[in-house]
């Protein structure tokens, strides 16, 4: 069966034209027809308050702009407009230093650039088929970053309350 995207409302966040274009055309050609632009970080901000997105497409580093700010502000300030916003991050940059940075600063999932259309639709498909909960912590707002659950890790990082863990089905509905 074909993938389709056509019920999927997308924000792609990136102050290169050329990228922003290209990553447009990955998502249509997967029948994305829900496709916001913004190329910068306030323009992405006025869209989030104005329009229902599912999935956002941030570019990690956008001239003098860095999107790990923007992933700060949008999972930690009070007044976000989608805290519990899926994200996928893309860089030129992929470093083991970004990469944390962004994993750090609450990135559903990271993607480097040359981005592939594969690439891409992988990351789509895990925000989607496996959503991870949210973790509200002190030091960390943002999806679980255990990507699985091993019953045989008893270490003083294992959460013997979930009770923290939301579900971003659950957190966006609330309030409203």
């Amino acid at each position: 069966m074909p993938v389709s995207l056509d019920k999927v409302r997308f924000l792609i966040v990136d102050d290169n034209v050329h990228m922003l274009n290209i990553v447009k055309a990955i998502l249509r050609g997967f029948g994305a027809d829900k496709v916001h632009e913004a190329k910068t970080l306030d323009d992405a901000l006025t869209c989030l308050r104005e329009n229902a997105v599912d999935i956002m497409v941030l570019d990690y580093l956008m001239g003098e702009e860095d999107g790990v700010a923007l992933l700060q502000r949008l999972r930690r300030d009070p007044k976000s407009p989608a805290p519990f916003l899926p994200v996928i991050m893309l860089t030129s940059h992929s470093e083991k230093s970004r990469v944390e940075a962004a994993r750090d600063a609450g990135a559903t999932e990271f993607c480097a650039k040359p981005v592939t259309a594969n690439e891409l639709m992988r990351k789509i498909a895990a925000v989607i088929d496996n959503p991870r909960a949210f973790i509200r912590t002190q030091t960390y707002v943002g999806p679980d970053r255990r990507r699985r659950d091993d019953p045989e890790y008893q270490g003083p990082e294992r959460r013997a309350d979930r009770a923290a863990a939301q579900t971003p089905a659950t957190d966006r509905t609330q309030g409203q």
